[in-house]
């Protein structure tokens, strides 16, 4: 009976111990699906049917105010390691001074390098890098010495 008891104590321990080393996966932020953003059509959405298609973001643009950045990542938990992120996607929607969208751009992030996954432009072809291909791209880029004297 003893030995049935320790048996069992093993085995319980022996699952427990297993599914300790199971990847735990983890989503932050938001990012609309491409479903929702088939929805915006480029030159005549405004920014309040926006914000009743796919809702507010909770990053605009920084100093003028003329986008829209929905981030999301996804992360994954195994055992005692540190956290890894396996996926981010950017979602970045310009608008023109009258609050009409101008441009629909998907990033993402491979290997510590910006990558568009889908672009939608009114005006001929986009020429400069939006600004959160710019912050994407510095990603990692900093130095101790850039702040300290």
């Amino acid at each position: 009976m003893a030995a049935f008891r320790n048996l069992l104590i093993l085995a319980f321990v022996a699952v427990m111990g297993l599914s300790a080393c199971a990847a735990v996966y983890r989503n932050h932020g938001y990012v609309p699906p491409e479903t929702d953003l088939t929805q915006i059509v480029v030159g005549q959405t405004t920014m309040d049917e926006l914000q009743g298609l796919i809702g507010r973001p909770s990053a605009q643009g920084l100093l003028t105010g003329s986008g829209w950045y929905y981030v999301g990542s996804r992360w994954r938990h195994y055992g005692a390691m540190e956290p890894r992120e396996i996926e981010r996607q950017v979602v970045a929607i310009s608008f023109t001074q009258n609050g009409i969208v101008s441009n629909v751009e998907r990033f993402g992030l491979e290997r510590g390098q910006v990558v568009v996954l889908s672009r939608r432009v009114t005006e001929g072809s986009v020429t400069e890098i939006s600004l959160i291909g710019q912050l994407l791209g510095n990603l990692g880029n900093f130095q101790a010495g850039d702040f300290i004297d």
